[in-house]
């Protein structure tokens, strides 16, 4: 049997190699690696073809939403927030046209950070647009730190990774309102949402942490599972 075909999404930024510096596709290798170690085949999706968001539906098995820059906030109706980095219009547009047709399609979908947050807003949801302000804490932004989320047990999620798990997920923006068939499958001591899930769908889940890194390979596992079935 072949393996399943998993797009990811990219960067689009300048890079350097050599004396050149040239636009380039940019994708962190552990995205890559976690696909191949979950039995997948990784293959990278340049965020510039809004035409081509079809043939990558009708021929990928699953998607990876990769984390990245924050959603502009115009997208769910808040106003521009001075602490974030500048939107990247180009990228939202193409992640928020894939969501949409990976979702009406139904394929497999795993949305990590920035990408849980594409596929809320995909939905018609909102965002925080600066959490710190919210909970008036700093634990969800600081580098490095862990905190264990509670995940629902019924959740495709908590079947995958049971019901409670210590992440390091630094994040200055989070769910807000959910979108229409979103549900919110784990949460932090504070309430706020660390994962969702879209009902209906074979395999649509983001969270706020990063499945990719580390040892624990069991959130990529059920996406190709899913993908592969």
């Amino acid at each position: 049997m072949s393996r399943p075909l998993i797009g990811i999404t990219a960067y689009l930024e300048a890079a350097r190699w050599g004396t050149w510096v040239r636009e380039a596709v940019l994708s962190p290798p552990s995205y890559a690696r976690a696909v191949e170690k979950a039995g997948g085949l990784p293959v990278v999706l340049p965020p510039l073809n809004l035409g081509g968001i079809g043939d990558y539906v009708r021929d990928l098995s699953g998607v990876i939403l990769a984390g990245g820059g924050e959603l502009d906030p115009a997208l769910y109706g808040a106003a521009r927030e001075d602490r974030v980095e500048e939107p990247q219009s180009h990228r939202d547009r193409f992640e928020l046209a894939l969501a949409r047709a990976a979702v009406q399609a139904d394929l497999p979908l795993l949305a990590v950070g920035r990408g849980m947050h594409v596929l809320n807003v995909a939905q018609g949801g909102s965002l925080i647009p600066w959490l710190p302000e919210v909970v008036d804490h700093d634990r969800h932004a600081g580098a490095g730190r862990t905190h264990v989320i509670q995940i629902s047990v019924s959740s495709k999620l908590g079947k995958a990774l049971g019901d409670r798990i210590e992440v390091t997920a630094p994040h200055h923006q989070a769910v807000k309102r959910l979108g229409a068939g979103v549900l919110a499958v784990a949460w932090a001591d504070d309430q706020i949402v660390e994962a969702i899930e879209l009902q209906g769908q074979r395999f649509a889940v983001g969270v706020q942490w990063h499945p990719e890194r580390g040892e624990d390979n069991r959130l990529v596992e059920a996406l190709v599972e899913a993908a592969t079935g």
